[in-house]
């Protein structure tokens, strides 16, 4: 087998290992939270007898072992189970607040992922001078500043006293694109402040270890203009590294909105779990925590491949 498709498919088993291994996790971690699902579905009003029978309709009273396995094998058939608190499919309702979700990591990955290219080949570009401090300055303020805080000021400022977008974030399928898109401004530029220092400055140390090859040497010996040098000749020699760094922003685009969708209110995965933690809705946050599991990991797993076909000493062995 060539080289190249056999890492790949060692990354692919790997990544199927990882993601039965935090199933596994997700539902050790809600079995052995305190209190009882039962109780806290009827009340404490509730009888001996019709406890009894909830737990008994839940399926409490079956070994930890047979309710996973029944868990996981209804998963891997699409079958999440029903929410506790409403009775309603939990694959149903996620698929609205997933798309939710996915349209906002989107937005922001559209806008994020090409300006911290763009600022980190500028960085490189005026390396040691005042646009590279300058960049530097401002991104690394940003990721040290919590989101919710970020999104708090900018609600009061943009939101509350320019009034330039609303300050909760509330979508629907009635509205048009630009609505859509005007609804979720302020989140988007959260996110894309929160990631852009990340992969702003990996893009900036990727393109600097390349610039001390001695092709780029050559390169700068010819003539050429610097900017043409690193784009042409630095920038995709460093692209495994940069592809890593942005794949890992992407996974945290979809699974770490959390904060930001419950600051602005949006109908995504976030608030959806945030909501059924509150009300301890077992099956919605095991539901949950296997989609934001499964999407991280696989993320990660694209990025890998992308680095090992991007290897040409992989693709061209000798």
């Amino acid at each position: 087998m060539h080289p190249v498709l056999r890492l790949v498919a060692q990354r692919f088993a790997l990544g199927l290992l990882l993601l039965w291994a935090a199933s596994a996790l997700i539902f050790a971690g809600t079995q052995i939270l305190p209190g009882d699902v039962a109780q806290s579905i009827l009340g404490q009003s509730a009888t001996p007898q019709s406890l009894a029978n909830l737990r008994e309709e839940l399926g409490l009273n079956d070994p930890a072992m047979t309710r996973y396995f029944n868990w996981l094998w209804g998963a891997l058939q699409g079958d999440l189970g029903t929410a506790l608190t409403n009775g309603k499919d939990i694959a149903d309702s996620m698929g609205y607040r997933l798309k939710n979700t996915l349209f906002l990591a989107s937005c922001a990955a559209i806008v994020s992922v090409p300006l911290a290219i763009f600022l980190g080949l500028l960085a490189v570009r005026y390396q040691g001078r005042w646009p590279d401090k300058m960049i530097s300055g401002v991104t690394l303020a940003s990721i040290s500043v919590p989101e919710f805080l970020i999104g708090y000021i900018l609600i009061y400022f943009v939101a509350v006293k320019l009034g330039w977008f609303t300050s909760v974030a509330m979508i629907d399928d009635r509205m048009t694109f630009l609505q859509s898109l005007n609804a979720i401004a302020l989140p988007v530029i959260v996110l894309t402040l929160v990631v852009l220092a990340h992969m702003m400055r990996m893009t900036r140390a990727a393109i600097l270890n390349v610039m001390q090859s001695a092709y780029i040497e050559t390169a700068e010996l010819k003539g050429l203009n610097s900017f043409k040098v690193i784009y042409r000749h630095a920038f995709p020699n460093a692209i495994a590294p940069i592809v890593n760094v942005v794949m890992l922003n992407l996974a945290y685009l979809v699974v770490g909105v959390v904060v930001v969708e419950v600051v602005f209110v949006y109908p995504g995965m976030g608030q959806y779990l945030v909501d059924h933690v509150a009300k301890r809705d077992v099956p919605v946050v095991q539901a949950c925590g296997l989609v934001f599991a499964a999407v991280y990991i696989g993320l990660n797993m694209i990025a890998d491949i992308v680095s090992i076909l991007a290897n040409p000493r992989l693709r061209h062995p000798k």
